[in-house]
């Protein structure tokens, strides 16, 4: 956040109301999430969002695969270290 937008932090909230006034309704409606702690915020939304899905038992189909096939010749080349997400969990 730059120092603008702090001074100017009123009249962004302002507008950000006028538009949801003016804007929310049955077929497109906006949600608000309660963002003072960022990890329920996240958790809260992916729940909200989930629960707006209509679910259905679904048929499991049993699912049978071929054997994976192995090449001698083949060679796995080597993931760069900068390209591997760290393993914090």
């Amino acid at each position: 956040m730059d120092l603008e937008s702090r001074r100017l932090w009123e009249d962004y909230t302002e507008a950000k109301e006028v538009m949801l006034a003016r804007t929310h309704i049955e077929e497109a409606p906006w949600w608000v999430v309660q963002g003072v702690d960022k990890k329920k915020a996240r958790l809260n939304c992916i729940s909200h969002l989930l629960r707006q899905i209509p679910y259905e038992d679904a048929e499991e189909k049993k699912i049978t695969l071929p054997p994976r096939e192995h090449n001698e010749d083949y060679r796995r080349s080597p993931v760069p270290e900068n390209m591997i997400v760290p393993e914090l969990y």
